[in-house]
């Protein structure tokens, strides 16, 4: 029996033990959020979403008030 892949999680140990070596402990966040980033922008665009382009919403208007 031969496992091939990242089916097996001795494989995404090594592989994530790589990547910390290659990129460190302080980039390893910063690249993280990066990732998570350019897959959201990736997810709108493919749907067609501007969930993210929404306008603000306007303040509550008061009405005058009166000087009795």
């Amino acid at each position: 029996m031969v496992l091939s892949g990242l089916e097996n999680p001795i494989h995404l140990l090594i592989l994530f033990a790589i990547v910390l070596l290659v990129l460190g402990p302080k980039r390893l966040p910063e690249v993280g959020r990066s990732l998570g980033k350019g897959l959201r922008e990736f997810k709108t665009s493919i749907s067609g979403g501007d969930d993210d382009e929404r306008p603000a919403a306007a303040p509550p208007v008061e009405p005058p008030r009166n000087p009795d």
